[in-house]
């Protein structure tokens, strides 16, 4: 690893390469707030990212080019995305012919957070929601942690922050930075919260031991007293957890030691958190699906373990947390049909989207608009996954998979999509643009149902356009 570069002592002149990526972005925001003079270039910018970037004026720049690199520059950082190996990104044949200033964002995010009690949130799923709930509660309860999410939660005005407590909030992801390293490697982790460990990213990790790998790496680096609070129901979260001395473990039920009883869901779900089969005390959330239940237990879990906020904190905090802008946020205010973001990057967490609809609204027809955007659900070895994902779904309209680093993986077409989908959803169409899924929604869509958005893109436009026309279509 690279000689560190002080960060917190000294102003520096830093361009970031990719700088729309959920990481980068949010390390861009966290740098200018230390003092330093952020710019950056990317091909692919998506909201809630582009206004993220501008509303706090930095400097960002397409396409890319050697000229966008400042000639002063003090540090460039690489995010993954960067079109990194094409050959003919001249912005990045500029950047290494001075490999000495290049680092990648964990590596920025580790020299930030060095001397601090640094909470990283790992998991397949879950950990964005976990960290930033955690974070939440801290902030409600005066604590000024610093944190690093990657994604906006709803009521926070950015993603990332040094604060001033003592605590530093990391959401760890197991995807590996360009150097080839998981990013949650480079955290220097107090504490663990870990909420699952399934396999994904098939495209990097081949195979489930090549993908559980860096999780075990990650319960090593933890010292001896630092806790973990795993989330045991999970795939592989027992036997990564297991090593450690110091583990506490949650779940909806089963064999664990924190859990819910007594779930009453409704626009507003309670239960009850027990730990040791002892009722410790009653918390509500607005957020949908059982999976935010999970979440919610084991975040409360941690907090009172590591006994740095009172009950009553806790639960003001969890009833007062909004969630994640795209996960599960509701994008209609004035429509009789609901119109749902889900970030269902991954089969299991695309299943916790419908299954969270179908528990709170069990007698709408549910529509769905998805693409499939990451490797994962355009890799073939995942065709099967088609087989059933839609089930809850009334009508399911699919676009082209893009083709974006197709060559990093076994590509499926969309008309192989097509073909395991309607094995079991009949009432499922392809389409090529926004404007054939529109022409579909227009003929179908009836007053009551539930619209679910799914993609890690942006539907080509439709993100925000579906909301509007529902709320000129059908107003309440």
């Amino acid at each position: 690893m690279q000689e560190n570069i002080d960060l917190l002592n000294k102003q520096k002149k830093i361009h970031i390469i990719g700088i729309a990526g959920v990481g980068s972005s949010a390390i861009a925001i966290m740098l200018q707030k230390l003092g330093h003079i952020v710019s950056g270039s990317d091909e692919g910018f998506y909201e809630p990212t582009t206004s993220y970037l501008k509303d706090h004026k930095i400097d960002i720049k397409s396409p890319y080019l050697k000229e966008n690199i400042p000639h002063d520059v003090d540090l460039i950082i690489m995010g993954r995305h960067a079109k990194l190996n094409e050959k003919d990104n001249v912005e990045v044949n500029a950047a290494l012919l001075t490999k000495d200033k290049i680092r990648s964002f964990p590596q920025v995010l580790s020299e930030i957070t060095k001397n601090r009690q640094n909470i990283v949130v790992a998991g397949s799923y879950g950990k964005s929601t976990c960290a930033a709930m955690m974070a939440w509660c801290l902030l409600q309860a005066g604590k000024k942690p610093g944190y690093f999410f990657g994604a906006i939660p709803i009521g926070f005005s950015e993603n990332a922050d040094t604060g001033e407590g003592e605590y530093f909030i990391l959401e760890g992801d197991e995807y590996p930075a360009w150097e080839g390293v998981s990013k949650f490697l480079y955290l220097h982790p107090s504490h663990v919260l870990l909420t699952s460990a399934e396999h994904d990213h098939v495209n990097v990790f081949p195979t489930e031991e090549s993908y559980i790998k860096p999780y075990r790496e990650l319960i090593n680096l933890l010292p001896e007293d630092g806790l973990l609070v795993a989330g045991i129901n999970n795939p592989n979260v027992k036997s990564i957890a297991s090593p450690h001395k110091n583990t506490k473990t949650y779940g909806i039920s089963g064999e664990v030691s924190w859990s819910a009883k007594n779930i009453k869901y409704g626009v507003l779900t309670k239960f009850d958190l027990h730990k040791d089969g002892i009722k410790i005390t009653e918390l509500s959330t607005s957020l949908l699906g059982e999976h935010n239940i999970e979440n919610i237990v084991g975040v409360a879990a941690f907090l009172i373990e590591i006994n740095v906020v009172s009950i009553e904190e806790i639960q003001k905090g969890i009833s007062s947390f909004k969630g994640l802008k795209r996960r599960l946020e509701l994008k209609s205010q004035n429509s009789s049909v609901l119109v749902y973001e889900g970030f269902g990057s991954s089969y299991k967490k695309a299943e916790t989207v419908f299954q969270a609809i179908k528990l709170h609204f069990p007698n709408k027809r549910i529509v769905t608009i998805f693409e499939p955007h990451t490797f994962s659900w355009r890799n073939k070895d995942n065709l099967d996954w088609y087989k059933n994902i839609f089930n809850r779904s009334d009508e399911t309209i699919i676009f082209r998979p893009p083709t974006h680093g197709e060559e990093s993986h076994n590509q499926a077409s969309l008309e192989e999509i097509m073909e395991v989908v309607r094995i079991n959803s009949p009432y499922a169409y392809s389409v090529e643009n926004k404007d054939e899924a529109m022409q579909i929604i227009e003929k179908t869509l009836q007053p009551q149902d539930v619209i679910i958005l799914m993609s890690s893109g942006d539907l080509g436009g439709l993100i925000t356009e579906v909301p509007r026309w529902a709320e000129q279509k059908f107003p309440i």
